[in-house]
């Protein structure tokens, strides 16, 4: 056996590039997030209370 140490595993190292490119990637999908929880809250409220005809209608 050997006596030496495994190798420590690190995060990769981003160019700032790249930084920029994962932050706004980040930033769209955080967007689209929210405008698909706001769909969905909507979707459900409006399932919640049926449209009734009125009397005499």
């Amino acid at each position: 056996m050997s006596d030496r140490e495994p190798p420590t595993v690190t995060d990769p190292t981003l160019t700032d590039k790249a930084k920029a490119d994962a932050e706004e990637r980040q930033r769209r999908q955080a967007e689209a997030l929210r405008a698909n929880l706001a769909r969905r809250k909507a979707q459900s409220r409006a399932r919640e209370t049926p449209t009734r005809p009125k009397d005499g209608e």
